[in-house]
């Protein structure tokens, strides 16, 4: 156990070191268009609006104003980054070194067990991953000696073994053994590098050969800018597994829609009951409160067990999502209702109905357009683990189905699709939000 916790920490501070090391790239980004945008910005003349006026703006949050130029260079920051570590012909002359691709050779020294000595050379073809043409390099002298030349064919970033005994004339013989790789010595579980890769002694001698790999990304893990929009295109046209793209989009759409209605249907009335009874509140805190951290993840077994594997399901897990952040949202809308507005109503005359229609409804929709911000991401963030069950369509169902078959590019189209219709919706509630409570903030 305390073994694993060990490794548990070691993982733990790597990945921390790694997260930092994109940081401070990104914030090194981040700080030269800031100063590009700053020698912009005082060549061209101010529009002076009321934050400007100000005499104290640090820990003001309503004088904290997005930038739009910033969200635009963080995007372009993102996409460059992006294409930076994946190779991308986007970026034309501007690229990191790539894993080798051509053809290489090296030269390896075999003993005999007669004690002699003899040297062939291994000819190596390096292909793209996705190259299932190319054939290795063919060879009509193989040399005179006991020790052959031989031929490997080598995708990108993989590794093969060499095993020359197999080739060599006496290589079965015992005393048969590779000494030396380009002149260097080598013996079993060394590693020595050539011109275009590294080689591996085995502690059976065969010898385990990798091209050099480079240091941008495998198309496997992250596939460049240009790949991912020409397999959105082609999904587009021909759609995945027998269902057209935004037909896939579609559904998760209605999906979301509909478990977010029900959450916010019933969560927003049991919101307000717990904010203005204390034996309701009393009786639903519990649940309430046990319900709220338990991920929508964990609940599928039940989900599955409860409704099957329908479109009532995953429109449950759904509506599980968003219930219990309406409720606490409706809830906190109500319970920070100012005491002095209640006070001022009753004083006027208002009776309960008019209190709860002119006062205490009103100040709480700040509080229940933030939660179902909050609830529609989480909703999102959820439709895909609720097309885990056994959908036949969907945005999530697509990712799911792609990711057996390594199809990393339509993953990738799937989370920004994701990411850019969940976006949009929040534009939309923030707008609505606008319109219909324009006094957030005022008092």
């Amino acid at each position: 156990m305390l073994q694993e916790f060990g490794d548990a920490i070691v993982t733990t501070l790597w990945m921390a070191v790694g997260i930092t090391v994109i940081m401070v790239v990104y914030l090194a980004i981040s700080f030269v268009c800031s100063l590009a945008y700053g020698f912009y910005a005082k060549s061209k003349e101010q529009i002076r609006g009321y934050s400007s006026l100000k005499t104290v703006t640090f820990g003001d949050e309503s004088a904290v104003v997005a930038n739009r130029i910033a969200s635009v260079a963080a995007v372009f920051a993102v996409f460059f980054l992006w294409a930076l570590a994946t190779g991308s012909n986007l970026l034309g002359p501007l690229q990191l070194p790539g894993p080798f691709l051509g053809e290489s050779s090296f030269e390896y020294t075999a003993k005999n067990a007669a004690g002699e000595t003899d040297t062939a050379t291994v000819y190596l073809t390096v292909t793209a991953f996705s190259d299932k043409e190319t054939k290795a390099k063919e060879l009509t002298d193989l040399g005179d000696g006991f020790a052959k030349d031989d031929t490997v064919k080598i995708a990108e970033r993989r590794s093969e073994i060499l095993r020359a005994h197999r080739n060599d004339d006496g290589g079965t013989e015992d005393g048969y053994q590779v000494t030396h790789i380009n002149g260097v010595a080598i013996s079993p579980e060394d590693t020595l590098s050539f011109d275009d890769g590294e080689i591996f002694m085995t502690a059976k001698g065969s010898l385990s050969i990798k091209p050099a790999t480079g240091v941008t990304m495998e198309a496997l893990f992250l596939p460049p800018p240009e790949a991912v929009w020409k397999r959105f295109v082609d999904l587009n046209k021909n759609g995945y597994q027998n269902v057209g793209l935004w037909e896939n989009v579609f559904w998760s759409l209605i999906r979301v829609v509909i478990g977010f209605a029900l959450g916010c249907l019933f969560g927003i009335p049991l919101g307000f009951a717990m904010g203005l009874n204390s034996w309701l509140r009393g009786w639903f805190d519990p649940i309430v409160e046990f319900m709220r951290p338990v991920p929508p993840l964990a609940l599928i077994p039940l989900i599955i067990i409860w409704f099957g594997i329908g479109e009532q399901g995953k429109i449950s897990l759904l509506f599980l999502a968003a219930l219990w952040i309406m409720t606490i949202a409706a809830r906190a809308g109500v319970s920070g209702t100012s005491i002095s507005k209640v006070h001022a109503a009753y004083s006027l005359g208002a009776s309960k109905t008019q209190l709860m229609k002119n006062v205490i409804l009103p100040n709480s929709l700040p509080e229940i357009f933030t939660g179902a911000r909050v609830a529609m991401g989480v909703c999102w963030g959820t439709v895909v683990a609720a097309e885990l069950v056994a959908a036949e369509k969907g945005a999530g169902k697509m990712i799911i189905a792609a990711s057996k078959f390594q199809l990393t590019d339509i993953v990738i189209v799937g989370i920004i699709l994701i990411g850019v219709i969940g976006f949009g919706i929040d534009i939309l509630m923030r707008q609505a939000e606008s319109w219909l409570v324009p006094w957030k903030g005022r008092g």
